[in-house]
């Protein structure tokens, strides 16, 4: 049998695991820890430098190279596959998760850095150098390649974060196993060992991948005060809502994003003031993110309202009311209502891509930019396509994280509204789960802020005497004294903003 074949499809599934394990790592540290940026950048770095050290030990390794091999193979299936479960259990558990988390990335780095130079060891008998050398790099790089398309096309969303590390782990121990019959006539000790040591590996994962989702709610009760209720990956996201003494919580990628106890001060503070500054009858809203309805019920208020367009990226977010009860009640069914439509696309192509009716009113609801795909929502090029779809006289109210914790974040979207040519009146309110949060109401010609809000229109928390203190600031969260950048697509200042503010309290 000729093995050289079938050696080069195990340089393709090593390339492909091992890429598998530092995406997990990134994705679910910057989950869990957020600051999304420097996380996957630290991952990657440490990564590769663990490749790189994996590489230089190879050279010690001597005798018995393919009993190394495999050996090498079985420890990535036990360390990669068990690294999602595992990094879930320390952070909810351990005060040191960062040293956990770089321990295991540098390990699977180093055992995967081993792996391709002992291979290509075992092949150099079989090979010219130059055919070696150009054939496991086109196999290594294939691999990553696959690796990068299935990772968040299908694994993510259809397997979740645990259930993709502990398959891939499967897929090494089966390499491992694999490779006891292709490397026979190399192997000096008892491989009757080396198979039962994998098939032993296999069913450990296996029965770990069945439990994967018990394994997954016991790691995430620890990091959650309150009951799970719900929890899904989707293609985008973590999606976990908690039932506690003080109601229901919607968490995405472990930041709380609602707590239905005082959700109505955000969602009110949202919508109102943007419909009291456009002062006539409103017709067409437009609302982009706000995937849990609850900004929808504030809009649907209003009795002049014909049609109302929603736009959010996750068909998993603006479904959930129908698989939370509790949130659809919360919503008041808002998904159900006739005069609503629902798209599921990234906000941004879709203003740029799309040709619709001018609105009368938006309401722009997106989670807090703490990774440059969020960034790019809150830049000047996302403003100005917004603009595209409003009338002279238009209102937009945007959502702009707290000016007391990330001041310096706030102005800077403040300000990129204002560079975008809009007119921008910035307004603030406490929130209990978050303290003081801030909003921008930006029309696209001067305008006094609202001192009245619309008649007949049932609130619990805004009316007449609070109207006009939402515009006014305190001396720590006002414009700081310093220069303000303005956030663009290709420097993204707005992400490094946050992240420096938001990391002071983590």
């Amino acid at each position: 049998m000729n093995r050289t074949p079938l050696l080069f499809l195990n340089v393709f599934v090593i390339a492909t695991c091992g890429l598998i394990y530092e995406l997990l790592a990134g994705t679910l540290s910057s989950y869990v820890l957020g600051d999304s940026v420097t996380q996957f950048s630290i991952i990657i770095g440490v990564y590769l430098f663990a490749m790189g050290v994996g590489s230089y030990l190879s050279s010690f390794i001597e005798k018995r190279i393919a009993e190394k091999f495999i050996d090498v193979e079985f420890a990535v299936a036990v360390l990669g596959g068990f690294s999602a479960p595992l990094l879930f259990f320390a952070f909810a558990n351990l005060s040191y998760f960062s040293i956990v988390l770089y321990g295991i990335v540098f390990g699977i780095g180093t055992l995967v850095g081993l792996e391709i130079p002992l291979l290509m060891r075992i092949l150099k008998d079989e090979l010219d150098f130059k055919d070696l050398i150009s054939r496991v790099l086109a196999f290594d790089y294939i691999g990553a390649l696959v690796a990068s398309l299935l990772f968040p096309l299908f694994l993510v969303p259809r397997l979740g974060l645990a259930r993709t590390s502990l398959l891939f782990g499967i897929l090494n121990a089966a390499v491992g196993i694999w490779g006891t019959w292709l490397l026979l006539p190399l192997i000096k000790q008892n491989v009757t060992i080396l198979r039962v040591k994998g098939f032993i590996i296999i069913a450990l994962l296996a029965t770990a991948f069945v439990k994967a989702d018990r394994l997954t709610s016991l790691a995430e009760d620890g990091l959650f005060a309150d009951n799970i209720i719900y929890a899904k990956s989707s293609a985008y996201q973590r999606i976990i809502v908690t039932k506690g003494k003080t109601g229901y919580s919607l968490f995405l990628n472990g930041n709380l994003q609602f707590n239905s106890f005082d959700e109505y001060r955000y969602h009110e503070a949202l919508v109102h003031p943007a419909f009291a500054a456009f002062g006539a009858n409103p017709k067409r809203i437009l609302v982009l993110g706000g995937g849990d309805g609850l900004a929808l019920r504030e809009i649907l208020k209003y009795p002049s309202i014909e049609n109302v367009t929603l736009v959010d990226l996750d068909p998993e977010m603006t479904g959930i009311s129908k698989h939370v009860s509790a949130l659809g009640e919360l919503n008041k069914h808002s998904f159900d209502n006739p005069k609503v439509s629902v798209i599921n696309a990234d906000a941004f192509v879709w203003l740029d891509d799309n040709e619709t009716e001018p609105f009368d009113v938006a309401i722009v609801d997106f989670p807090d930019p703490n990774n440059f795909a969020l960034g790019k929502l809150y830049t000047t090029r996302f403003y100005n396509l917004l603009k595209q779809k409003l009338k002279p006289g238009s209102t937009v109210a945007v959502q702009t994280t707290s000016p007391l914790i990330a001041q310096k974040s706030f102005w800077c979207i403040i300000k990129t509204l204002e560079a975008a040519g809009f007119t921008v009146k910035p307004y603030q309110t406490t929130v209990p789960s978050f303290g003081v949060w801030g909003y921008a109401l930006a029309k696209l010609q001067p305008f006094e802020a609202p001192t009245k809000l619309p008649e007949n229109i049932e609130l619990k928390f805004l009316n007449t005497d609070t109207m006009p203190s939402l515009f006014a600031f305190t001396a720590d969260t006002s414009l700081p004294d310093e220069e303000i950048e303005i956030n663009r697509l290709d420097n993204q200042a707005l992400v490094r903003y946050y992240e420096d503010e938001w990391r002071r309290f983590e």
